[in-house]
């Protein structure tokens, strides 16, 4: 059974950092690209940031703020978040997918989401 566990979320001011965490289980972790996505309320859920063999991508809205990376060894991928912003407010999930590629509907797997909130 698969499973994707986030963790690290959590309330911070504008300008502040986060890691969050996606630990992942039951699969064979280092074959699939890995990826974080974020619903913001009223919102669809977006694409931010994704890894895999072929490298590291990231939403326009994002780039030069956070950092994907991830640990084979210890079957885990990260987001690293800094500069945040009140438009960074959402519920942040991690998706894996034997597929490359930002669109939603490639991605098998999805843990439960961890909340982010950036006051002003």
């Amino acid at each position: 059974q698969v499973q994707l566990v986030e963790s690290g979320g959590g309330l911070v001011q504008a300008g502040g950092s986060l890691r969050l965490s996606c630990a992942a289980s039951g699969l064979t972790f280092s074959t699939y690209n890995m990826g974080w996505f974020r619903q913001a309320p009223e919102k669809e859920r977006e694409f931010v940031a994704r890894i895999n063999w072929s490298g590291k991508y990231y939403v326009d809205a994002v780039k030069g703020r956070f950092t994907i990376s991830r640990d084979n060894a210890e079957n885990t991928v990260y987001l690293r978040m800094n500069s945040l912003k009140p438009e960074d407010t959402a519920v942040y999930y991690c998706a894996a997918s034997l597929r490359g590629g930002s669109v939603e509907s490639y991605y098998n797997y999805w843990g439960q989401g961890t909340q982010v909130t950036v006051s002003s």
